[in-house]
């Protein structure tokens, strides 16, 4: 299991023709899934072909023309980019997993899916049992991501899991190219499914619902539903050392240099002109600024501690998805 670059709950869309299944199944879903509904697919195709859309990356391609060949470039990430993503009001209004029905007059839902193959969205088809041939068909093709029958029992809880499984998977995927590369630096963690197996279980504990990669320091910043911010700090022996050697340079008290060097504490130097490292003024106080590690063992041992995070750290406003949900933006029905 690996953890993707950053999550927040997402739309889902219900496509059917049947006003009256749609009104049903909303009612019936969980009513913290933002939802989207739409009896007719040409209104369904015009939507998402206008909300799809995929936002800017926070890559940028340099060409040093000078020192390089035109087909070599330097590749720059910018981190903040990625957790600022939570500034972003419509963040989530984005459609990440499509529900069709495979019936419909205007066209079918394999019709229907055909027709946005190029967007990112999951695809779940909704069918009878007479359709289920023609569903692993379409699963076989690449065309859709899942299939339920509408008359199995257990078809809406079957349902709502494949919802949070592709939602997941639609952030994985979403960020493939961006974690690859900050795998080769200081976020191997994203890898490591004894680290993803903690933030899952943070989640639980904590009510999180989103979360970001967070620079200086590294770590991930999480949100629960109503907005309020932690920072996970996750530090390996050797970010560890580094802490030590610009405490030691900065001449910190040797309380706190003993503390880095026998990693009994994580600091999270978080005034406002902070670079996440000790300064001088700090002084006697640092203990104010640490706390003790819980340790991870994955594929290299983990260090990590959770955080408040102070209002300067974020520096903008941040909706949050329980006044995204209050204002009705992800629980409507559109024709």
């Amino acid at each position: 299991m690996q953890l993707p670059v950053y999550t927040h709950p997402t739309l889902t869309v219900l496509i059917d023709d049947s006003d009256s299944f749609l009104k049903s199944l909303a009612f019936q879903l969980d009513p913290g899934l933002a939802r989207k509904t739409f009896h007719d697919t040409s209104s369904a195709l015009h939507w998402l072909r206008q909300s799809a859309q995929p936002g800017e990356t926070p890559l940028h391609v340099n060409f040093d023309t000078q020192n390089l060949p035109p087909d070599q470039c330097n590749v720059a990430l910018d981190i903040e980019r990625i957790w600022r993503i939570s500034g972003q009001a419509q963040r989530f209004a984005v459609p990440s997993v499509l529900v069709v029905d495979y019936s419909m007059p205007q066209m079918n839902g394999l019709e229907f899916c055909q027709a946005v193959r190029d967007l990112p969205c999951k695809k779940i088809l909704f069918t009878g049992a007479a359709d289920e041939k023609v569903a692993v068909t379409a699963f076989n093709r690449g065309l859709i991501d899942r299939y339920i029958k509408k008359s199995d029992d257990d078809a809406l809880d079957i349902l709502e899991q494949e919802i949070v499984a592709l939602q997941r998977e639609f952030f994985l995927q979403q960020s493939e190219t961006v974690r690859d590369l900050l795998m080769l630096h200081d976020y191997s963690f994203l890898q490591d499914e004894a680290l993803a197996a903690v933030v899952h279980e943070l989640c639980q504990r904590h009510g999180f619902v989103e979360y970001y990669i967070f620079p200086n320091p590294s770590g991930i910043l999480f949100f629960t539903r109503e907005g309020h911010a932690k920072l996970m700090i996750i530090e390996t022996e050797r970010s560890l050392h580094t802490q030590y050697e610009m405490a030691r340079d900065s001449d910190a008290p040797e309380s706190l240099l003993l503390a880095l060097l026998e990693m009994r504490v994580i600091p999270y130097f978080s005034d406002a002109d902070s670079d996440g490292m000790y300064a001088a003024q700090i002084g006697e106080n640092w203990f104010r600024y640490c706390a003790a590690p819980t340790i991870c063992l994955g594929r290299m041992t983990y260090f990590w501690a959770l955080f408040d995070v102070p209002a300067h750290q974020l520096g903008q406003p941040v909706m949050s998805y329980a006044q995204f949900l209050r204002a009705g933006t992800g629980d409507s029905v559109s024709a």
